[in-house]
């Protein structure tokens, strides 16, 4: 491969970028250097995912709300209340109210579940709003109007519109409200400014007292629980499923995924208790089979108003095809089937809206000759789920690991996971001031993997030539291939480093 650029006066382009960006937050600050650094043989990133503004005075405007955001309390740090939140609805007129949602909690799977949610519903010629996190290249990705990132003018001009409220509630509070409870209360006033038909919403962080709490969702969705964030929500899957319970709202509908029994057990109390409705994922709805097919899967699903066959899913890995299953549940019972209606919904719409569907970081190939593939898997369980679908789907003969995470997860346990499946590991850090430091990622990564088998390159720019110089190694190995993964944050950047020319 060929060398990174210099710059005529010597200095390195990707050093300066991340010595810039790092001021920020790290959940605003994707690195930009990839398209002055790297430069590979890659396929574009999706269309769906926006790169920084072109016009100078929009990118200007948008930086200039990016460091307003980041002067707030970033998303690791939290106080658990919606006082804040329900204060600028207060102020705001209660925009999430203008609205039907479907909200959505639990550990893996939020942003794909989501992101199928909304493209199903879009099928059906609804108007939808979309609000996730965290992003992988944009901010402008967490809110999303009829699968679209909102554009960057609009997103300013929402930012613009509810500050004087915010700064209000600022004034008014012991805490100013934090960086994602400024998102949210923005993500709700564009929903109710489009308007939006309905809203699919991801929680942040639990339920009860997450931001986006201050909704009523007709429909409340609960994928997968696993340990996370268990500093904060509690050390069994069952404390974090009473945390993640408080989504549900009297009346509402619940889609729960297939769970463990403690955290199903809470699950099915909290519901009796506000008279919802559930619907048990292998019970009242699941997959009934799937095989693999050409770049993806071909399902066939049992929804609450019956089978749905020959459904093409352009997504790896058996995870993603229980997430198709949860997200067509959820988009049934807002529709009333199962319930005010008998049928199920339009075949021919349901498989055209699953063909459309993307989720960029998730199993996503970024390069060919070597494949380089990214995934935003950050905690054990996510970890096996990746590892797991790539054993099924990729033929790799020598598979390199490129693993950046955050100092706050169970690194021991992810890196346990990717142990059967990696040749070799390259650890890395990335930009965030998250990001464990890389030689404290090694040295457990050496007491996983053994010291033969695990390579440090701080910059994660480094970390990716490693990788892929080790791929391409040996002649023996013509099916060698590159994982990315560890933090979304880790993925965001590498996608910008592999994007191409």
């Amino acid at each position: 491969m060929s060398e990174l650029p210099q710059d005529s006066s010597g200095s390195d382009p990707f050093d300066e970028i991340v010595e810039a960006e790092t001021e920020r937050d790290p959940d605003l600050a994707v690195i930009e250097a990839g398209s002055r650094t790297l430069r590979t043989r890659g396929a574009a990133p999706q269309s769906d995912v926006p790169a920084r503004p072109d016009d100078p005075e929009t990118d200007k405007a948008l930086r200039e709300v990016e460091t307003e955001l980041a002067s707030r309390w970033g998303e690791t740090k939290l106080e658990p209340s919606v006082a804040r939140i329900a204060a600028l609805m207060d102020l705001l007129g209660e925009p999430q109210r203008a609205y039907p949602s479907i909200h959505i909690t639990g550990t893996n799977g939020k942003t794909s579940t989501a992101r199928m949610v909304e493209t199903l519903l879009g099928a059906f010629d609804l108007r939808t709003g979309r609000y996730t996190s965290p992003h992988v290249q944009s901010i402008t990705e967490r809110i999303s109007l009829d699968g679209a990132a909102i554009p960057a003018e609009r997103f300013v001009e929402t930012y613009r519109d509810i500050q004087p409220y915010v700064e209000m509630v600022d004034g008014q509070q012991e805490f100013r409200l934090s960086f994602f409870e400024v998102l949210t209360g923005m993500a709700y006033a564009a929903f109710a400014d489009a308007p939006v038909d309905v809203a699919v919403v991801e929680v942040g962080m639990g339920g009860s007292w997450d931001a986006t709490n201050v909704l009523d969702g007709d429909v409340a969705v609960v994928t997968p629980i696993d340990l996370d964030h268990t500093d904060r929500l509690g050390g069994t899957t069952g404390e974090i499923a009473r945390e993640k319970a408080g989504i549900i709202k009297p009346g509402a509908t619940v889609i729960l995924a297939q769970q463990p029994v403690d955290a199903a057990q809470v699950m099915l109390k909290k519901a009796v208790e506000a008279d919802a409705t559930v619907a048990r994922e292998g019970l009242e709805f699941g997959v009934v089979s799937r095989r693999v097919a050409v770049g993806g899967q071909l399902l066939t699903l049992r929804g609450l108003g019956g089978e749905y066959e020959e459904v093409y899913l352009p997504l790896h890995g058996a995870y993603q095809a229980h997430n198709a299953a949860v997200a067509l549940a959820a988009v049934e019972a807002f529709f009333g089937v199962g319930s005010q209606r008998p049928e199920p919904l339009g075949i021919d719409t349901v498989r055209k809206a699953f063909a459309s569907v993307s989720s960029p970081g998730r199993l996503e190939i970024v390069r060919r000759s070597p494949t380089v593939v990214l995934d935003a898997a950050h905690n054990p369980a996510g970890a096996r789920a990746t590892a797991e679908a790539v054993r099924e789907v990729f033929d790799f003969s020598r598979l390199i690991g490129v693993v950046g995470a955050s100092g706050d997860k169970n690194v021991r346990g992810l890196l346990e996971a990717f142990e059967p499946i990696f040749t070799e590991v390259v650890v890395t850090q990335n930009s965030s001031h998250r990001a464990m430091d890389a030689d404290e990622l090694a040295a457990i990564a050496v007491e996983v993997f053994g010291d033969d088998r695990v390579q440090v390159e701080p910059r994660l720019d480094d970390a990716l030539e490693a990788a892929i110089t080790l791929a391409e190694e040996e002649a023996e190995y013509a099916g060698g291939g590159v994982l990315v993964t560890g933090s979304v944050i880790t993925v965001g950047e590498a996608r910008l480093l592999l994007g191409g020319s």
